[in-house]
């Protein structure tokens, strides 16, 4: 059996992926992160870098046996960017408090 030592960003200690073959997949080494921490695909995704050479892994990345990454967790859509910003216009009279203004989402 093969294996691939991983740890997310923030912990100290690696953990171990076992796969059969030379390399494995970024897609298949991400669903058997996921599975093992019992993270949710819906949730977020990882962001998967070499640990030595600090190197991101692409969407069609090999990674090769006994291999040692980092795993960062990422929102599942990614950063939403927003074209608005929400910017008071000089004619409004200033609001002397201070509660804040939620606006619903379009």
């Amino acid at each position: 059996m093969s294996c691939i030592h991983y740890k997310f960003f923030s912990k100290l200690n690696y953990d171990t992926v076992t796969f059969s073959g030379l390399n494995i997949s970024l897609c298949d080494l991400k669903c058997k992160i996921m599975r093992k921490e019992k993270l949710k695909a819906a949730n977020c995704d990882l962001q998967i870098s070499n640990a030595q050479t600090k190197e991101e892994y692409t969407e069609d990345a090999l990674i090769p046996k006994n291999s040692s990454v980092i795993v960062k967790r990422t929102p599942a859509g990614g950063v939403k960017a927003t074209g608005k910003t929400d910017v008071p216009s000089r004619t409004e009279p200033a609001s002397r408090t201070s509660e804040a203004v939620c606006k619903d989402p379009i």
